[in-house]
């Protein structure tokens, strides 16, 4: 048989040095991999929740923090009973003393909404940070950091804060996002001064590092995105070179045998592999060295059916060629019954050549059945004891657990193989003899034995007769009356129905054969098949 590494050598190197297209399947795993890392990454960086649970805790610190500075103003800046007023500088010196974070904005506003105090534009507060740089006309105003002002969205942030201001002056604490001067958004708080149930008074809070804490949390997961991507993209090549670089490889070499003609595919580092590639490169080998052995067996057949035939057309050209220098007599008519002979044997040669090649795709094309190898028997045995003429021998059915002896298969072939059992025991024994079909069940077998009351055989053709076209015929049989091809047959149609066959001789007490007997086993099953009508 023919190998693969040794035959397809050079369309392996064809396709080492043809210009690789990109592989499919890598390409799907990259994207697959990295669409759910986009997922992943997306939501991340969107942070809704994480944003909306910052805002949330931001007003809630804010309120906090606005309620206790608005409760110590109302205590300490306000003045007259029953009619009381906010004092404001009393109210702004306050507001002045206090410690606010740079990344807050506290502004106090009077009952009328004007604006009483900015921590931003405190004029008493003394900052721990550098001047400035000297302007120069032209240049933008400074700005504090976090609210740079700006003309486009000055008008849009003083009507927000005059809402708010507003709606607080009303009585009723305000929460919320808006914009700022600057057009970033600040998280805001106005909570109302009141002395018993008059309102003197607005106290605002805002802070404006929410976005600042989204970007820091979007810059710190940037390094594990990068990981995460990297490590994708290294997975996703690996299993390119794990699965898709294989598979083209099994590819290439399924299209070497085609194209090369080589007999099987020979990938052992793959096969050697414990998952599911490993597992189709083993079967693609064994389908190949099925295939291959199947093709061997072709030509093996060819060749004999070749040789086989030539015997009788050899023997037809000489007894044609001879004929015509024997004009009358004993000669010619012994010539005429050589010749009637010669086309006989040929005939049944090539009936059972076609039956033999015919057999794989019958095997194939039938679906296994329950069949009940009891009935079958019976019939066949019937059908010989019907059709029986004067002296020949006798075919009797000894059934042991008939109604259990079924199997699953195909019962034309089956049927085929314990004719040619019987013929081949009904031609040895003598005339009027008995040839013995016994039926059993052993150890999950259905048994089949058919015995015969022949010479039995050698020992060293116990195994031969099962090849093809050998014939060891007893004497006084008709010349071609066999092809040889019959047991031959039956060895393989049991097989394939996953049994066995053996020939053996039967002997006496003394040890002396009484004749041969062909055994056949075939796996059973465990319940009966219905009764056909």
């Amino acid at each position: 048989m023919a190998s693969v590494t040794a035959t397809a050598r050079p369309e392996r190197a064809r396709y080492r040095r043809a210009a690789t297209p990109p592989s499919r399947i890598g390409r799907l795993i990259i994207v697959l991999n990295l669409a759910g890392l986009a997922i992943l990454v997306g939501g991340a960086l969107l942070l809704n929740e994480l944003r909306q649970g910052l805002v949330n805790a931001r007003v809630e610190s804010l309120r906090i923090e606005g309620q206790l500075i608005a409760n110590v103003i109302e205590k300490n800046a306000t003045v007259g009973d029953p009619e009381p007023l906010l004092v404001a500088d009393t109210a702004s010196d306050f507001l002045d003393s206090l410690s606010i974070p740079k990344t807050e904005r506290v502004r106090l506003f009077d009952s009328e909404g004007h604006p009483i105090s900015d921590s931003y534009v405190a004029t008493d507060r003394v900052e721990a940070t550098p001047l400035p740089p000297a302007q120069k006309p032209g240049d933008k105003p400074f700005s504090f950091p976090g609210f740079a002002p700006s003309k486009r969205n000055d008008q849009a942030a003083e009507k927000a804060l005059n809402k708010e201001v507003s709606e607080a002056l009303a009585g009723q604490m305000v929460a919320g996002v808006r914009l700022s001067e600057n057009g970033g958004r600040v998280v805001s708080v106005s909570i109302p001064i009141e002395h018993v149930r008059e309102v003197l008074g607005v106290l605002t809070l805002e802070a404006g590092d929410v976005d600042q804490i989204i970007a820091a949390e979007r810059a710190a997961l940037v390094p594990f995105i990068v990981i995460a991507i990297a490590v994708n993209l290294l997975s996703s090549f690996a299993l390119t070179q794990l699965i898709a670089q294989p598979v083209r490889r099994l590819s290439a070499a399924a299209d070497s045998v085609r194209l090369s003609r080589a007999r099987a595919i020979a990938l052992p580092d793959i096969a050697e592999r414990k998952d599911e590639l490993g597992d189709l490169a083993r079967s693609l080998e064994d389908m190949t060295h099925t295939l291959s052995d199947r093709m061997e067996a072709i030509e093996r057949f060819a060749a004999d059916v070749a040789h086989e035939i030539r015997n009788p057309l050899t023997s037809i050209r000489s007894a044609v060629e001879t004929l015509d220098l024997v004009k009358e007599g004993a000669g010619r008519d012994r010539l005429q019954t050589i010749l009637k002979q010669d086309v006989g044997r040929l005939d049944r040669l090539i009936t059972d050549i076609s039956n033999a090649s015919r057999l794989d795709a019958e095997l194939s094309r039938e679906s296994p059945r329950p069949v009940s190898l009891a009935r079958l028997l019976r019939e066949i045995v019937g059908l010989y004891e019907t059709t029986r003429r004067e002296n020949d021998p006798h075919v009797r059915l000894v059934q042991d657990d008939a109604d259990m002896a079924t199997v699953a298969g195909r019962e034309s072939p089956l049927s085929q193989v314990f004719r040619n059992l019987i013929d081949n025991a009904r031609s040895f024994s003598p005339k009027d003899g008995d040839v013995w079909v016994t039926l059993s069940r052993e150890r999950g077998q259905a048994v089949v034995k058919i015995d015969d009351s022949g010479p039995g055989m050698p020992p060293e053709n116990l195994e031969t007769v099962f090849e093809r076209f050998y014939t060891a015929r007893p004497r006084g049989a008709a010349f071609g009356g066999n092809s040889g091809l019959g047991l031959s047959i039956a060895r393989q149609i049991v097989e394939a129905h996953g049994g066995s066959i053996h020939a053996e001789n039967r002997t006496d007490a003394a040890g002396a054969v009484t004749g041969a007997r062909f055994v056949v086993s075939i796996p059973a099953t465990r319940t009966a098949p219905r009764t056909q009508g």
